[in-house]
């Protein structure tokens, strides 16, 4: 079993920044990719960023240059840095990892909700 925990979620103002974090535990070999999700209320989720085993990089248009995503290996975590908020970036946030154990599934977190208000 594989679980994804995430924190960090909660209500800032705009303009304001939320640093988010999600610990992998259970059976793991190596952890792949790793990411993080958003879902907004009548919206389906999309892709904020994600981060590759070797460290590269990519970001959704709307948050490139303001959300900065990374990893910790030797913690199986993952972070997302949201600075310059926007009340648009409301939504829960999920992380999602694709790990190796004897074969490789792709695992989701529960969520954290981002709450941004204007």
């Amino acid at each position: 079993q594989v679980q994804l925990v995430e924190s960090g979620g909660g209500l800032v103002q705009a303009g304001g920044s939320l640093r988010l974090s999600c610990v992998v535990s259970g059976n793991i070999f190596s952890i792949n990719a790793m990411g993080w999700y958003r879902q907004a209320p009548g919206k389906q989720r999309e892709l904020v960023a994600a981060i590759t085993s070797g460290g590269s990089t990519n970001y959704a248009d709307s948050v490139k240059g303001r959300f900065t995503i990374s990893r910790d290996n030797a913690k199986n975590t993952v972070y997302l840095q949201m600075n310059s908020l926007k009340p648009e970036d409301t939504a829960v946030y999920y992380c999602n990892a694709d790990v190796y154990y004897t074969n490789g599934m792709d695992y989701w977190g529960k969520g954290t909700l981002v709450t941004v208000s204007s």
